[in-house]
């Protein structure tokens, strides 16, 4: 074997070592009888999951969760100190992971989009609205997280696509839900979503965002996922609409939006679904 075959051998083992530790996180202080099905359901708000191996202890459990993507680890950093089955968890990374910005290009529109797309002040909004325990200092942290990072450019795509689909169907061509003030979605509202239901888009996953930006609060909505800018509070009263939203579905439908890994484990103190990667 040449030198350089064997270099170039070790060079692919590092890298996949690397990427491997990259998209791990360990978690500890898990309560003895958190299942790995309540882990998974807490988790895959950050990403979607490859593996976790979960560890018992003497009083508790400790568990590595490897995800698909590395940016969902850096989401599942930001819940150190949450709580999950009345227990307080601590999440560390054995990699770096720095916040940077994202590059400043211009993809085609985005119609698919993954939980570790989403803004980090949308998914802390996702777990307070299914009623896991959040303390402000770690909203305010993922605060902090988007506007070191900025948002997603597909999913900042995404939402831009949704206003102008939604806006043409409610208000009529080229028009936008961000363009119109809030007066006229009283009427348009219903219009907007009488049409999804006979297209069916409303049976898609992203039929929160869909039926939020249609509503009274389409602009405040649009703004909270595509802005920085914003404050403890605005997550605490995005939760409230997903909560709002889904009770509304619920009284439509008997069957509820599953959680965003699909999972069944149940949440700490209400069954409120959130919204589902798409």
């Amino acid at each position: 074997m040449s030198s350089n075959t064997l270099h170039e051998e070790q060079t692919d083992h590092s890298t996949i070592e690397t990427t491997s530790i990259m998209s791990k996180v360990k978690v500890s202080g898990i309560a003895k009888d958190t299942s790995k099905s309540m882990l998974h359901d807490f988790f895959s708000f950050c990403g979607k999951i490859t593996n976790i191996e979960l560890q018992e202890g003497d009083q508790q459990q400790s568990a590595i969760v490897t995800f698909e993507r590395p940016s969902a680890v850096k989401t599942a950093l930001m819940l150190d100190g949450g709580a999950l089955n009345g227990a307080t968890l601590h999440v560390t990374s054995d990699a770096e992971h720095a916040e940077q910005a994202e590059p400043q290009e211009h993809p085609s529109p985005a119609r698919h989009i993954e939980q570790s797309d989403k803004p980090r002040a949308g998914i802390a909004a996702e777990y307070l609205a299914r009623g896991y325990k959040l303390s402000d200092h770690i909203l305010q942290r993922a605060i902090e997280i988007d506007n070191k990072q900025g948002i997603s450019k597909k999913f900042l795509s995404y939402m831009n696509g949704l206003d102008a689909s939604i806006g043409q169907r409610a208000l009529g061509p080229e028009q936008t839900v961000s363009g119109k003030v809030q007066s006229t979605f009283h009427q348009a509202r219903d219009r907007a979503m009488s049409i999804d239901e006979q297209k069916g888009i409303s049976k898609v996953a992203h039929e929160y965002y869909s039926k939020a930006l249609a509503s009274p609060v389409g602009q405040k909505v649009l703004s909270f996922y595509t802005n920085t800018s914003k404050q403890v509070l605005d997550i605490h009263e995005e939760a409230r609409r997903i909560v709002e939203q889904h009770k509304s579905q619920r009284q439509g439908s008997t069957s509820a939006v599953p959680p965003a890994g699909g999972s069944d484990a149940r949440p700490e103190s209400t069954t409120q679904a959130a919204p589902t990667a798409v």
